[in-house]
């Protein structure tokens, strides 16, 4: 049975599919959801950087987050991550929270002509300790 669930969101159409997703999962096993937000900080940086826009445009992320999670009658727990690279910080707080599932939003983009799923994707699928759950958005119109 999967209790604890992490849900990385991004600001994009499919976190509010996955959100209501693992509250759904999580409230038939009583068990909990961490949802983070990781803001990705340039190698020019410090990692502890104050990267004011990029925080606060996070805290509306998991603010919206919440609030789903609100309407569901459910509560998360929220974080904001700071790392180099976005796969690694998800996979790395996966395995943290030993976390038995990772429910991702995927937008549905072509690149080159052909559906492409970008970097963070495929680092955690190959690298999760644990299964992960795609939600892949809709096609648009340009892609139907």
């Amino acid at each position: 049975m999967y209790t604890k669930f992490l849900v990385p969101v991004t600001g994009k159409k499919a976190d509010d599919d996955i959100v209501r997703t693992a509250c759904v999962l999580a409230r038939r096993g009583k068990g909990k959801v961490y949802v983070v937000h990781v803001i990705q900080v340039s190698r020019a940086l410090p990692l502890d950087a104050e990267v004011e826009p990029a925080t606060q445009s996070g805290e509306r992320v998991l603010a919206n987050a919440e609030k789903i999670a609100d309407v569901m009658d459910f509560q998360v727990e929220t974080e904001i991550l700071q790392a180099r690279e976005v796969g690694p910080a998800i996979v790395d707080e996966a395995v943290e929270r030993g976390v038995d599932m990772v429910i991702m939003g995927l937008e549905y983009k072509k690149r080159f002509g052909e559906f492409d799923m970008g970097d963070v994707v495929p680092y955690v699928l190959r690298n999760a300790p644990c299964p992960v759950l795609l939600w892949r958005g809709p096609m648009g119109e340009a892609e139907a």
